[in-house]
C-alpha cells in the first residue's frame, strides 16, 4: 500500500491506476471502468460512446488508458471523437488512436499487443454491413486474431458466396453480418465445418425493417449457428476472439504457456 501512494505521490502512477490495483476498477462522473475485465473475462470493457456526454467519453477513455494501457470506443459521434482526440492531445500526445467508422482503438506507447494463431473471417452481405463489420472487427484484431474481411457477398447473388469458399472454410470462426432476411448467415453455417456466429444488421425497410426480420431468421435457422442481438458487433466479436483464444491455447506455441517447460 505504501508503495503505491509513494508512485502516485512521485508522479509514476495516476491516481486512476492507483484505484484501479486497489479495487479493480475506477471511478467517475456518473461511471465505473472495470479494469481488470480482460483479467476475469478474457475480453476487455468497451466504452459504449452512444448516450454519453463527449466529456464523460473523453475521461473514460483515459482511464482505460492509464489503467490497461488502452482503450476500445464503439458507436462513437464526431463530438465523441473530437473530445477523445483533444483530451488525449494534452494529457496522453504519445499514443495512437486507430478509427473505424463508429469505433476507436487507442494504443498507449507500453502496450503489446497479443498474437493468437487463429483467423477470423468477417462476412457482410452488403456495404450497409460495413459499420458493424468494422466494430466487430476491431475488437478481433484487438484480442490478437488475424482477420480475413470478406465483403458484399449477399444471397440475391449465391455466386459470390460460393467464389469465397476455400476463405470462408480455411477460417477457425466466422461473423457474418446481414440485414433484410438475413438470410447470409445460416447459408454459409451450412457450408462450413467451423463455428459462425451470424449478426442481424438493422437494415431494410418495410414490415419486418430495422433487423428484425433478420434477426427473426438466424433465430429459426436449421443450421447449427449462434446469433447475437441486432447491430450487436462488438458482442459478436468478444464472442470470436474467445473461440480464437482457446483454439490458439490448443494449437498455437507452447512457449506462451507461462507453466511450460523451458
Amino acid at each position: 500500500m505504501r508503495e503505491l501512494l509513494e508512485s502516485v505521490a512521485a508522479g509514476e502512477l495516476s491516481p486512476a491506476a492507483a484505484e484501479a490495483q486497489l479495487r479493480g476498477y475506477v471511478t467517475g462522473d456518473g461511471w465505473r471502468f472495470d479494469a481488470t475485465r480482460e483479467r476475469r473475462r478474457g475480453i476487455p470493457e468497451a466504452i459504449l460512446a452512444e448516450g454519453k456526454r463527449a466529456d464523460q467519453v473523453a475521461e473514460l477513455t483515459v482511464t482505460a488508458v492509464e489503467t490497461t494501457d488502452r482503450a476500445l470506443l464503439t458507436r462513437v459521434s464526431p463530438e465523441h471523437v473530437a473530445a477523445v482526440e483533444e483530451r488525449l492531445e494534452r494529457s496522453h500526445p504519445e499514443v495512437s488512436v486507430d478509427r473505424r467508422g463508429r469505433s476507436l482503438l487507442v494504443y498507449g506507447p507500453a502496450y503489446d499487443p497479443p498474437s493468437l494463431s487463429a483467423t477470423v473471417a468477417i462476412v457482410t452481405a452488403g456495404t450497409a454491413d460495413g459499420p458493424v463489420a468494422e466494430e466487430a472487427a476491431l475488437v478481433c484484431e484487438d484480442a490478437g486474431a488475424a482477420v480475413d474481411r470478406i465483403d458484399d457477398v449477399g444471397v440475391a447473388a449465391l455466386d459470390r458466396v460460393l467464389d469465397q469458399l476455400d476463405r470462408l472454410r480455411a477460417a477457425d470462426v466466422s461473423i457474418v453480418l446481414a440485414g433484410r432476411e438475413g438470410a447470409l448467415p445460416t447459408v454459409i453455417a451450412g457450408l462450413v465445418e467451423t463455428p459462425v456466429i451470424g449478426v442481424p444488421v438493422s437494415s431494410g425497410y418495410g414490415h419486418g425493417g430495422d433487423g428484425e426480420a433478420a434477426l427473426a431468421g438466424l433465430l429459426q435457422s436449421c443450421t447449427v449457428l449462434s446469433t447475437v442481438n441486432v447491430d450487436a458487433g462488438f458482442v459478436a466479436g468478444g464472442q470470436a476472439a474467445l473461440i480464437a483464444h482457446a483454439i490458439d491455447g490448443a494449437t498455437g506455441d507452447p512457449s506462451k504457456d507461462p507453466d511450460s517447460e523451458q
